[in-house]
């Protein structure tokens, strides 16, 4: 089967039903629309959106599509350019509209100022089960009984070891940490 033939009858049997046929008609096109696109939009992002808006606009328009001596690349080609230019329009559109609005330096954010340097060295200073324990409750969040299954343990020992793990993991970290108010 040619791609002249291949394009009418594939398109039959897809407004018919054969998800396969769409997918034929796709791969024989889509390389070339999103070559024929590509200058025509800001990214090659909008490149891939205008590929699959054109699919679209195919199937929406199923039982309009043109046929040009057997083969559906004329219309999708058509339809490629004009949907190229709507998505151009669109993003100056979008663009014309933000630079309306002023620009500020931004405040630096005083979070970055300090690292977490202090507190992963007080937790790497604890025993194993201690961090275990510690990073899937406090930081992964899991309850007393997830991290119970996923450490073996009873729930109440999850429980005392958390509560001892907080307690040491503290006491680490003022010993190594700056006081706080102090300079990062």
């Amino acid at each position: 089967m040619n791609q002249i033939t291949g394009d009418r009858a594939d398109w039959a049997l897809a407004v018919a039903g054969d998800g396969r046929a769409v997918g034929r008609v796709f791969d024989r096109h889509a390389p070339r629309l999103r070559r024929h696109v590509a200058g025509l939009v800001p990214t090659p992002t909008d490149a891939d959106d205008v590929v699959a808006i054109v699919f679209l606009e195919a199937w929406r328009k199923r039982d309009r599509v043109r046929f040009v001596d057997d083969s559906m690349l004329p219309w999708l080609l058509v339809t490629a350019t004009n949907t190229a230019h709507n998505t151009t329009r669109a993003t100056r559109r979008h663009r014309a509209f933000l630079g309306r609005f002023p620009v500020d330096d931004p405040a630096p954010d005083p979070a970055e100022a300090y690292t977490d340097a202090e507190a992963v060295a007080a937790l790497r200073g604890l025993p194993v089960a201690d961090q275990r324990v510690l990073t899937l409750c406090v930081l992964e969040g899991l309850g007393e009984r997830e991290a119970a299954v996923a450490l073996g343990v009873a729930p109440g020992t999850v429980k005392s070891r958390l509560h001892r793990a907080k307690a040491r993991l503290q006491q680490q970290y003022s010993t190594t940490a700056a006081p706080l108010g102090g300079t990062p």
